[in-house]
């Protein structure tokens, strides 16, 4: 059987989505943190069980007779190393053969603040001894088209410079993570930079959304302080506020850019486009 974690979260939903192409429903597990938000795939015939990372002592049952196990990061920064650590010690109890992590482009070598916690769990999956793969993925597009009308109304603004991001959809990302647990090539010890065909600048961003949605939208480029002051000052919690500042900061070093191609070989497809996700933000 295959298990994913956060399987009705927007990554794992997917994932599971496109592995009922794949694989029969009876085995797939969806493990969730609230079995009765996942009605719809106990419906299809998948196996729903519940795995809540603040909740350790759930996932001896929840990985129990599981072979192939999808561990989507969790997205309590801060919480991350922990709770990954518990998932990692459980599938090594229930005897688990392959584990798939969904780290962070570059891995070990990422600059970005947000590796700390992906670099340590990579560290875990080999200390702990069961085989595995690791996924390293990229920004999503959906990072900027989910907000769009917020860019219509004010325009874009960060200090990301003119640094590239090779952003992919999730549907691209959730494409390799089944591309790789449905794989029959051994995949343990394989390590997958993952990132999108084109990359792009804001600047450019900001004038795919201008020309689709028929109104000027401006990319400002602004400190790094004076970001944080409006991430803040838009609501955003500090420490969150942070954490995209350090994203943008490392952007413009091309922290985030990525020319292997790598993801549209293990999907077998192009990626999407920055066009195609920005038709998408602004359809939606």
């Amino acid at each position: 059987m295959i298990a994913i974690t956060g399987a009705t979260g927007h990554l794992g939903r997917l994932v599971v989505s496109q592995l009922l192409e794949k694989v029969p429903a009876k085995e797939i597990v969806a493990i969730v943190r609230n079995p009765a938000k996942a009605t719809e795939l106990t419906a299809k015939g998948v196996q729903v069980r519940e795995g809540d990372y603040t909740k350790p002592g759930q996932w001896a049952a929840a990985l129990q007779g599981v072979e192939k196990l999808l561990l989507i990061s969790s997205s309590e920064v801060g919480q991350r190393a922990v709770q990954h650590q518990a998932v990692i010690d459980a599938a090594k109890a229930a005897g688990v053969k392959l584990i798939a992590y969904t780290s962070i482009l570059k891995g070990a070598q990422s600059k970005l603040a947000l590796a700390g916690e992906h670099i340590t769990t990579e560290k875990a999956l080999a200390a702990s001894g069961v085989p595995f793969v690791l996924l390293r993925n990229g920004w999503y597009l959906e990072n900027y088209t989910e907000r769009l009308a917020s860019a219509l109304a004010h325009g874009l603004a960060g200090s990301a410079g003119n640094g590239r991001i090779a952003a992919a959809a999730r549907a691209d990302f959730a494409a390799a993570a089944v591309a790789v647990l449905t794989s029959k090539e051994n995949q343990a010890g394989k390590v997958y930079e993952l990132a999108g065909d084109s990359a792009f600048t804001m600047s450019e961003l900001a004038a795919e959304i201008s020309k689709q949605a028929g109104k000027a939208v401006a990319y400002a480029e602004l400190p790094p302080e004076q970001f944080r002051g409006v991430l803040v000052g838009a609501g955003l919690p500090g420490v969150v506020a942070d954490i995209f500042v350090d994203a943008d900061v490392n952007i413009a070093k091309g922290e985030l850019d990525d020319r292997s191609g790598t993801l549209a070989k293990l999907i077998g497809r192009p990626t999407t486009s920055l066009a195609a996700a920005v038709k998408a933000g602004l359809a939606g």
